[in-house]
């Protein structure tokens, strides 16, 4: 169990150049949460920001890093994952309002040595790839990594051709919503082509140095990586940090709040066109109210209705982090929140946007009972699963038990509770593994989020 850490917090930075008592305080409801989570060891250290118009405020939780006194603080750099993805997305729109591209134009235009799938002759279009509409999966078959705690560190330019020339779409472009992390990296992949520069010399010629945003970088440099929180997975343990190449658009970028806000000021502000494009409203995502209505989406940013408040909002996570950014639509109130623990942290944005809509903290259920099982009988567990073609879990046997890694996402252990169950304690989740008439191991089903969800083990 991870140590307890004593709960610290600060207001560390008013950045509107009022007086601080005009600073923007923060939810009462969402700091004793925050202080719960740090001092409980849910996050090793959070950082929310809140935005009210031009004013801003930045309030730490928990320790930088361990054995450091200090409070996370307007600079200390996180991993933003899938925030990323609305800065590709602004690029897109930065592109479009220039004249440079256009939503509805195929990507293989900008791609001329790419072989780019279709389907009955519909073309993938830059407007699909920025909406998760293009027919793509969410992560590329053949994304196989040497590390599992690293896991697009090693996916390049060429496994990225090699699976688009081979891939047959299972339906057409524009057909149905599948989020697609695949998809958002062949966008910053496209753009980057465009541009003829690399991915993050693109962010931080269009956004990053235009906004002010002197702590922001796709690819770190020493400086940026000296302030860098150790990021923690979800049962405490130190995380390896991501890396990416040609899947950079879809989680690359690591940020701090101070960086933030001024990227969130940019859309809250009397945005630009093409701050205006990214958050105009493209497609409805059956079944995926979270509010009070039908959730839309423009330019990657989810846009809902809470408590009759429309906004646009969107959350990121790697293996050792997580992230939420939001604000509402009309420009008053925004949100940063940045974690050193890959647990979510939507709840504390959502309540910070939209206050009186925190939710209870869930109650906790009795935990499963763990029983031992000897290292021996742990080996006919390991091996793959698929959950989906591009989607399978890694069970391998670890010093102190089975170690479990799903394509994309870092390792965590599993705890038996009886013969061939196994749950985790990171998150609420439970493995039951399947067997034929003889015996023999052939899937698993997982359970969580109140869904079973079969697995074939694969040869």
């Amino acid at each position: 169990m991870p140590p307890r850490l004593r709960t610290l917090l600060l207001p560390i930075l008013s950045l509107s150049g009022a007086a601080a008592l005009a600073a923007p305080t923060l939810d009462a409801a969402v700091r004793e949460r925050a202080e719960t989570l740090v001092r409980d060891g849910k996050h090793a250290s959070l950082v929310i920001a809140v935005i009210d118009g031009n004013d801003s405020a930045v309030y730490g939780f928990g320790r930088a890093r361990p054995g450091d006194a200090g409070v996370p603080d307007a600079d200390t750099v996180y991993e933003i994952g899938s925030l990323t993805k609305t800065m590709t997305g602004l690029l897109l729109a930065d592109a479009v309002v220039a004249g440079k591209a256009r939503l509805d134009q195929p990507v293989a235009e900008l791609l001329p040595a790419y072989a780019i799938p279709a389907l009955a002759g519909q073309k993938i279009t830059l407007g699909q790839l920025a909406t998760h509409f293009s027919g793509l999966p969410r992560l590329p078959a053949n994304l196989a990594p040497a590390d599992m705690n690293n896991p697009y560190a090693d996916y390049g330019d060429a496994q990225l051709r090699s699976f688009l020339a081979g891939h047959a779409l299972a339906r057409a472009p524009g057909a149905a919503y599948e989020y697609s992390n695949l998809a958002y990296g062949l966008l910053g992949t496209a753009l980057a082509a465009q541009a003829g520069m690399s991915y993050g010399d693109l962010l931080q010629a269009r956004l990053f140095r235009p906004l002010g945003m002197a702590s922001s970088a796709a690819v770190t440099p020493p400086a940026l990586r000296a302030r860098l929180a150790p990021g923690h997975l979800g049962d405490g343990k130190p995380a390896a940090n991501w890396d990416f190449q040609a899947i950079a658009g879809a989680g690359a970028v690591r940020s701090s709040a101070r960086d933030m806000i001024a990227y969130m000021q940019s859309y809250m502000r009397a945005a630009g066109p093409a701050q205006q494009l990214a958050v105009q409203p493209r497609l409805a995502l059956a079944g995926e109210g979270d509010g009070d209505g039908v959730k839309k989406i423009g330019l990657a940013w989810m846009l809902d209705r809470v408590k009759g408040q429309p906004l646009a909002w969107h959350n990121g996570q790697t293996g050792g982090y997580a992230s939420f950014a939001g604000y509402t639509l009309d420009g008053k109130r925004g949100v940063v929140v940045l974690s050193s623990t890959a647990r979510e942290v939507d709840a504390l944005g959502m309540g910070t946007l939209v206050p009186g809509s925190l939710p209870p903290l869930p109650q906790a259920g009795a935990a499963p009972k763990e029983i031992a099982i000897a290292p021996a009988d742990l080996a006919q567990y390991t091996g793959q699963y698929a959950l989906l073609p591009t989607f399978v879990l890694t069970v391998r046997q670890g010093p102190d038990g089975l170690l479990v890694g799903a394509t994309g996402q870092p390792e965590a252990p599993v705890y038996a509770s009886a013969k061939d169950t196994f749950f985790y304690k990171v998150v609420e989740a439970q493995l039951v593994f399947q067997r034929d008439a003889r015996g023999a191991i052939t899937g698993l089903v997982l359970h969580q989020n109140g869904q079973a969800m079969p697995a074939t083990r694969k040869p």
